[in-house]
């Protein structure tokens, strides 16, 4: 069994997606410069790789020398209101360190990539949903720089004859279940991990940001799928390409939305704590609704979700967060 590389392999994403690897009994390598990843992380003993891929030469010789024949890449800047005020960040660290890696992938044979990116190419779609057919408008620097990797890959994957499939995430939360791993970035700005840290005390409360949408509750719904649904449907995607399947884009999500105030109820209800929640002005671009149409991800992966519930992410993530703050 050849080696699979993947960078970014000692974050949020990528250390699942690693553990599921290794427990599926493939030899993984991460790569990973540990800007934001930790090499707590990495559960199974995987051999890490501290470089970034800014060193086009450092990502060549991991290549040559591990004979990896797959990378899944998920090294990335992606706090999106950060990438308008540090656009060129996001360009350098997503788009450019990106074609680096591709680069060195035709260069040195690698067959198969499964690439990190993200629901933000849609931008605000018309309404609330998003198939992969919908058009692509990211309205920020990180969504603008994850669709410039997309189309390097399309058009390197036809030049250079290897298969990928790129991987739309929407709002992924949650932790394993186990409380090995989750989301350690303590300025993290997913709702869900906000909203534990404030019934832990970390943090003062909640914002709200808009309660004038056009939604049920007026409050933003988004798509929250569970981390370790989303890790499985990567190694879906490279059962897919090693079976032959012919590069793609697809969506990661489960077609369903949430409320924000409806987020908030349910870590009110697991934490058993009532912190407090402030209302604020609506962020610039935020849609009313952001929901995958997922149907393809079903189908063409024959990926079938086995934690799909807002209560089950939520207790995941607080428990990991519990185990966060004990640790300090």
């Amino acid at each position: 069994m050849s080696v699979i590389l993947v960078t970014g392999g000692a974050g949020y994403i990528g250390s699942h997606v690693v553990r599921q690897l290794s427990e599926a009994g493939h030899e993984v390598v991460v790569f990973d410069n540990l800007s934001t990843g930790s090499a707590d992380a990495l559960v199974h003993g995987e051999r890490l790789i501290v470089g970034d891929l800014s060193d086009q030469g450092r990502i060549r010789e991991v290549l040559k020398e591990t004979g990896a024949k797959s990378v899944l890449h998920f090294a990335a800047a992606i706090i999106a209101p950060e990438s308008v005020q540090l656009p060129l960040k996001y360009y350098t660290n997503n788009t450019r360190n990106t074609l680096n890696l591709v680069q060195a992938c035709v260069d040195h044979g690698v067959e198969r990539f499964i690439f990190s990116s993200t629901a933000a190419v849609y931008g605000i779609p018309e309404g609330g949903r998003a198939s992969e057919q919908s058009r692509t408008a990211p309205i920020n620097p990180y969504g603008t720089s994850k669709l410039m990797s997309e189309w390097m890959l399309r058009d390197a994957a036809f030049a250079h004859g290897f298969s990928y499939v790129a991987l739309r995430y929407f709002n992924v939360a949650g932790a394993d279940p186990q409380a090995r791993m989750g989301q350690r970035t303590p300025e993290a700005t997913h709702l869900i991990k906000v909203a534990c840290q404030a019934a832990l005390g970390a943090r003062d409360g909640v914002s709200i940001f808009g309660t004038d949408y056009d939604t049920p509750d007026g409050t933003g719904i988004r798509d929250y799928i569970h981390i370790e649904d989303l890790a499985s449907a990567h190694l879906a995607a490279l059962a897919y390409l090693k079976a032959g399947g012919a590069s793609d884009v697809i969506n990661v999500g489960y077609g369903k939305g949430s409320s924000v105030r409806e987020v908030i109820k349910v870590v009110k209800d697991v934490s058993g704590v009532d912190f407090r929640v402030n209302e604020a002005p609506r962020r610039p671009g935020d849609p009313d609704s952001l929901i995958a149409v997922a149907d393809k991800v079903r189908t063409l992966l024959n990926w079938t979700p086995a934690h799909n519930d807002l209560h089950t992410i939520v207790a995941d993530a607080w428990r990991w967060e519990q185990k966060l703050w004990q640790s300090r």
